[in-house]
């Protein structure tokens, strides 16, 4: 039966009890991690968010019908213990803050009984992710999850704490917007008062932030929840939390500035790591040709060689049909793993198929110098060599070599780059490397609609000396725009912002949008671009993603307290659900069966 706690209050949590308050009698409260009955002594560990402290019931220091009590306790029952703290009686525990010390129990109070668990409660869980979604609420009292949680707090309030003495002024948005037609797909809400009509949840607050810059407030900050519908990876959720913000009277350089220290500040403060400032800088062009990703992991080398020019006018059909489409052929050199079986290749092969290649061409080098090749027999003796020396090819190594479209080509080579360096286990997740990518493209072509889109958002300001380009070349205009990549992860990214009407008429005008269409989507803002607006920029880091590498977790559903699974639902609360009759009819809904 449970039982009230009535006068009882808490003292302090588990893990907070120290050999300094050995003979003061406090009172506990939490779950039961284990209980072990050794007939004349019960000992029990106490669990609650801060850890573990050990508890002693005894007779003699307590009643029979306490000991009675404790004797029939159970994992995961809530209780309260009122004792006095004590030396261990027998072997400390070093895995424990608390080891030195336990409790013994003169008064117990169970204020909660508990079915046995369908998993166990424990760090490192090795049930299967359906059942721990489906009992979040047990799954969240495993210390590892609590953890992780108590980081995010601590993050969030942190970052509260800086950008405060930054300058910052933190100002909520609404989330029930305007649709808009640029980006990943809208959650849509429908209006009751306005039949037909439809809210849409914010994808950011982009458009809202920079109508506060046109109000004044130059320097604006917000934790804010943001909505996908889209399809889900291990580090996406259709809900997500950003830190974002917007400056006003600023360029590229003071928008890094700020946040360099704002990394540097973070890192220190919570995982006593030094972030060295400042942070390296490499343009986007750069990044692709280094690393074959805009989000390229520093943490190891292996970078990309253009080997176009050395295989030009060699006997290879596949190099030379890519080159002679205006593609490139590059490789990168996997050291010390040129004894790789023949199986494991062929395994990269497909593995490179995954990412548009039509095949992998590979040299491997023995120890005595001599090569095993897919393509040596349409090269001659002196083009191997050549091809192996441009590759900083040594005994043992193993050259690897995409050839097609340079999209291709950068897309097979930077995710098999990644996945070498996970079988070479050159990633360690106790480095943190940063790194500024910059100058992004302002335009990408979609070949589905045959028109240019904006890479990051119709409102990113251009290159200053690209503006010509516009009307020239547009797919070579630049973008004030820069991400924030860690260990290959982007963990935030912004731009300067588009402040003249002339220019955002004229982008778009680049993105297919009539005078009559752009106004009809984002008037609002182009109206209040008439009045005075500010230079102004921005940036958002995604908060999830932040705290999952801060935390060493390879999902962000091991950060996010209810997290969605791939197909958006919740297995917890069952949601989406059905809703009844009455409500469809309210907005003026009806849903029609899918053929």
């Amino acid at each position: 039966m449970a039982e009230s706690m009535q006068g009882l209050h808490r003292t302090c949590r588990c893990a907070e009890v120290t050999t300094d308050m050995i003979g003061r009698e406090i009172t506990l409260m939490g779950w039961v991690q284990k209980a072990r009955n050794k007939g004349g002594i019960v000992f029990v560990d106490l669990r609650d968010r801060s850890g573990i402290m050990q508890l002693i019931f005894e007779n003699g220091s307590i009643d029979e019908e306490g000991f009675e009590k404790a004797g029939k306790l159970r994992s995961e029952f809530v209780i309260a213990a009122t004792g006095v703290v004590e030396k261990r009686g027998g072997a400390v525990n070093a895995n424990l803050s608390t080891g030195e010390i336990e409790m013994r129990v003169k008064n117990l109070r169970i204020l909660s009984e508990s079915e046995v668990p369908p998993f166990p409660i424990e760090e490192n869980s090795k049930t299967k992710d359906e059942v721990r979604l489906k009992y979040r609420y047990l799954d969240l009292r495993r210390p590892d999850l609590q953890r992780n949680l108590m980081l995010r707090s601590q993050v969030a309030m942190l970052t509260r704490e800086f950008f405060r003495k930054e300058g910052f002024l933190e100002i909520e948005t609404p989330t029930l917007c305007k649709s808009t037609p640029e980006g990943a797909r809208d959650y849509l809400v429908p209006s009751r008062v306005h039949p037909g009509s439809f809210y849409a949840l914010p994808q950011s607050p982009q458009l809202y932030k920079q109508l506060l810059m046109c109000s004044g407030y130059d320097r604006y900050i917000q934790i804010a929840r943001c909505y996908r519908d889209e399809d889900l990876r291990a580090d996406r959720q259709p809900e997500f939390t950003q830190i974002d913000m917007e400056l006003s009277f600023v360029d590229v350089d003071d928008v890094i500035d700020v946040n360099e220290r704002f990394l540097a500040y973070l890192f220190k403060e919570v995982l006593n790591v030094e972030v060295p400032l400042p942070i390296q800088r490499i343009t986007w062009q750069e990044a692709m040709d280094r690393y074959g990703s805009d989000k390229p992991d520093l943490r190891f080398g292996m970078e990309l060689h253009d080997v176009s020019e050395v295989v030009k006018g060699t006997g290879f059909a596949v190099f030379k049909n890519a080159l002679d489409n205006g593609g490139s052929v590059r490789g990168i050199n996997a050291q010390g793993q040129g004894a790789m079986p023949r199986k494991k290749i062929d395994k990269l092969v497909e593995f490179a198929k995954t990412y548009g290649a039509k095949g992998l061409a590979y040299v491997a080098i023995a120890q005595d110098g001599s090569l095993k090749s897919s393509f040596a027999k349409f090269m001659t003796e002196e083009e191997m060599d050549a091809l192996v020396a441009a590759m900083d090819g040594k005994p043992g190594d193993l050259l690897l070599f995409a050839a097609d479209k340079n999209k291709v080509v950068y897309d097979v080579l930077g995710a098999l780059r990644l996945e070498m360096a996970k079988q070479m286990n050159l990633l360690d997740k106790n480095v943190y490397r940063f790194v500024w990518v910059t100058e992004f493209p302002l335009l990408e072509w979609n070949e589905d609609e045959n028109r240019y889109q904006a890479m990051h958002h119709p409102f990113t300001m251009l290159m200053d000396e690209d503006l010509p380009l516009l009307d020239t070349d547009p797919g070579k205009v630049r973008a004030k725009a820069y991400d924030i990549v860690l260990n290959g992860n982007e963990i935030g990214g912004g731009s300067v912002r588009i402040h003249q009407n002339h220019i955002q008429e004229r982008m778009f005008e680049e993105l297919g949008f009539t005078r009559e269409a752009a106004y009809e989507q984002f008037g609002f803002l182009l109206d209040a671009f008439k009045y005075g607006v500010p230079p102004h920029a921005g940036l958002a880091y995604g908060l999830d993603r932040l705290v999952m590498l801060m935390s060493k977790m390879d999902s962000i559903r091991d950060v996010i307290a209810f997290p969605k699974v791939k197909d958006a639902s919740c297995l917890m609360t069952k949601a989406p659900g059905a809703v009844s009759g009455q409500q469809l009819e309210e907005l003026c809904l009806q849903i029609k069966e899918k053929e």
